[in-house]
């Protein structure tokens, strides 16, 4: 989980960038500045991800990115498109601990 989840919410932090360049010609500070404090918020929260602290975070930014279409309506798609891997790396990321955990205890008996 911790390696997808961190990989999306990496690439997300990079396209939110893309997104603040694009509404810098038509919107003010306030929405520039929650658009950059979104970014930095995505940035650092891979080093949650080890608790499910991180997961809610990493959830609840999924959600102001696809409400960051108020600012630039192709964050609606973009956004949908990043929760979409959100939701599939939590889903593969838990399978694949459980096989991990699975593994190391039937090497350990």
């Amino acid at each position: 989980m911790r390696v997808l989840g961190s990989a999306v919410l990496l690439f997300e932090a990079m396209i939110m960038g893309f997104a603040l360049l694009l509404a810098m010609d038509h919107h003010g500070t306030l929405a520039l500045s929650l658009g950059g404090a979104l970014a930095l918020a995505i940035l650092l929260t891979p080093g949650l991800l080890k608790s499910n602290t991180g997961r809610y975070l990493g959830t609840l930014w999924q959600i102001l990115m696809i409400a960051y279409g108020v600012v630039v309506p192709a964050m609606y798609f973009v956004g949908a498109l990043f929760a979409l891997l959100w939701g599939c790396a939590l889903h593969f990321g838990r399978k694949a601990e459980a096989i991990r955990a699975a593994n190391i205890a039937a090497q350990s008996k």
